[in-house]
């Protein structure tokens, strides 16, 4: 859909409002939330002051870092669309599923297997080849303040050959100067010094820092996925799911206002206005991404950001199957190759494990023993006596509790008593 007037609506603005109204269904379901633990009649001021003291207090602090890392991550994205093609920046933003990876075995201390790196592997070619562009496509993208399509003439003579007579050469010029005038300076004559300036009017890349501004945006990604895991899975607080959104939303909207807005595109603004290019697809679009950005919470909140990767890469093969079937879009052999690559690499991460076959169970009456046995058994050369009466009283005190070897026999040596007893 061509944008109102010529101007394209400005992202900045676009991802201020999407924090904006992610805020707001945060703070929508927080008030469900916490208004079911308190009593029907409890005043609203109580409430909110209770999430109040939820958002700003405890550890409420470290949702600043991810929203930092979410600013700097938009900023780098822009440096590398500018300096690098298209084909270049997706293979490369496709590196963000082996980075939350990486991030989540030594930040978080999750182990992985050998089969789910491979399929993690697998999934980032998948996902690189379908997100490749055809040959035949057209990039018919709109461009800001882009002045290609208006056509100004170096020559009559160049100018007569765009129409055929001269009525409609008149036409011609009065049409394009009512258009024209007063709203953007014309190019510079045909001379001999600035004919090479006006032919070679492309921007000029430099792949070597798009290629850095990618990898780095890859990297903070997995980086800012990880983090708001942790802080979201923390075992010490009790903090729940839509108290941490509006806590990323609320921190999140400082750095995209003031530098975003203000600093990156405030004097465009200023002057177009804030709302200029926007139209009902725009809109969508941003409540489309907030409400992506909830469900995205809520995905690591009761998964982690490797789960949610797999669905992000599945929902492109779905957004390419829906642009085959409502646009002019032919199925190519490359997207028929990365579309089964997504779908076994998702396979082969959530089958399970195969696991080693058991070893034979242990006999343990094999390894009993018996009660006494001779070999272990010492044998003692002294019979056992019972001492007298005197002796019992010598040796108080110094017999231990622990009973002796059980031996197999023993004769009985008679006491004093019996003897006397026998005379």
């Amino acid at each position: 859909m061509p944008p109102s007037g010529d101007h394209r609506y400005f992202t900045s603005t676009a991802v201020f409002l999407t924090e904006l109204v992610k805020l707001a269904i945060s703070m929508t379901f927080a008030i469900y939330e916490v208004s079911r633990t308190l009593a029907p009649s409890t005043p609203a001021t109580v409430l909110f002051q209770q999430i109040y003291n939820s958002v700003f207090r405890g550890d409420g602090w470290k949702l600043a870092i991810p929203a930092t890392l979410y600013t700097l991550q938009n900023t780098l994205q822009y440096v590398a669309i500018e300096n690098l093609d298209p084909v270049h920046y997706q293979v490369i933003l496709q590196l963000k599923i082996l980075t939350t990876a990486i991030f989540t075995v030594t930040i978080l201390g999750r182990p992985l297997s050998y089969k789910k790196w491979i399929s993690l592997v697998i999934l980032t070619a998948g996902v690189s080849i379908v997100s490749i562009p055809s040959s035949g496509s057209n990039g018919g993208s709109f461009i800001i303040h882009d002045m290609t399509d208006h056509f100004f003439p170096r020559s009559v003579h160049e100018l007569g050959q765009a129409v055929n007579d001269i009525g409609q050469v008149a036409m011609e010029l009065t049409r394009r100067s009512l258009v024209d005038a007063g709203r953007v300076p014309m190019k510079r004559s045909a001379t001999y010094e600035g004919i090479e300036e006006d032919q070679n009017s492309m921007p000029i890349m430099n792949y070597s820092i798009g290629i850095v501004a990618a990898v780095a945006v890859a990297a903070l990604s997995g980086l800012t996925g990880v983090f708001f895991e942790k802080v979201l899975k923390d075992p010490h607080t009790s903090a729940s799911v839509w108290i941490r959104n509006i806590q990323l939303s609320f921190y999140s909207l400082i750095p995209a206002f003031f530098v975003g807005v203000v600093f990156k595109d405030g004097q465009d603004i200023a002057e177009h206005g804030f709302f200029d290019g926007y139209s009902w697809v725009v809109w969508a679009l941003i409540i489309l991404q907030a409400f992506g950005g909830v469900l995205a919470s809520l995905c690591i909140h009761y998964a982690d950001n490797i789960a949610k990767n797999f669905a992000t890469s599945i929902s492109i093969i779905i957004s390419f199957l829906f642009t085959v079937w409502f646009f002019t879009c032919g199925v190519t052999l490359t997207s028929i190759l990365g579309t089964a690559l997504v779908l076994f690499a998702t396979y082969l991460y959530t089958s399970p494990d195969r696991k080693r076959g058991r070893p034979p169970p242990i006999s343990i009456v094999s390894l009993e023993k018996a009660t006494i046995d001779r070999a272990s058994t010492p044998r003692s050369t002294a019979r056992l006596e019972v001492p007298g009466q005197g002796d019992s009283t010598k040796s108080l005190g110094l017999t231990s509790s622990r009973p002796a070897s059980p031996l197999l026999h023993h004769i009985r040596v008679p006491s004093a008593r019996d003897k006397s007893r026998d005379e």
